[in-house]
């Protein structure tokens, strides 16, 4: 059975499976979501330049366009953000290109953290901690 795109992009990341990776699988699924996150910027970027735009002309044809584009450049947002929930992994900042993978370590729940420039995921934090509670994952070795 076949699951349409406009299903997929109904589904909220909980209603997923929620995939555990390891940092091996994290860094193995890089290519592909480093790609995916490079187009999550460029169009969050453009969502952000419409926005100005329609803020800064009034009513006529032109702001019907901008319009128009606004919102087919929001429904591409919304595609590239469920591809990576499909991967398993979340998007944190639109901006920088936040990632957060989950995984387990001694049996609790953590996330592998990765952020667009980096050549691997080498951070991790607690659930609760976010980025600024990166650690390197060495200190995940027992």
């Amino acid at each position: 059975m076949s699951i349409d795109q406009k299903h997929i992009t109904t589904l909220e990341p909980a209603a997923l499976d929620r995939k555990q990776f390891t940092v091996a699988e994290a860094n193995r699924s890089l290519p592909y979501v480093a790609r995916v996150v490079d187009d999550v910027m460029s169009v969050y970027k453009r969502i952000v330049d419409l926005r100005r735009g329609l803020e800064d002309i009034g009513a006529g044809d032109e702001s019907l366009e901008l319009e128009r584009d606004y919102e087919r450049s929001m429904d591409r947002l919304g595609e590239l953000v469920d591809e990576l929930h499909m991967v398993g992994v979340e998007l944190k900042d639109f901006e920088k290109g936040l990632i957060d993978f989950p995984a387990e370590h001694n049996g609790r729940e953590i996330l592998l953290c990765w952020q667009q420039g980096e050549q691997a995921v080498t951070h991790w934090h607690e659930i609760d901690a976010g980025f600024g509670g990166r650690q390197t994952v060495e200190a995940l070795e027992p």
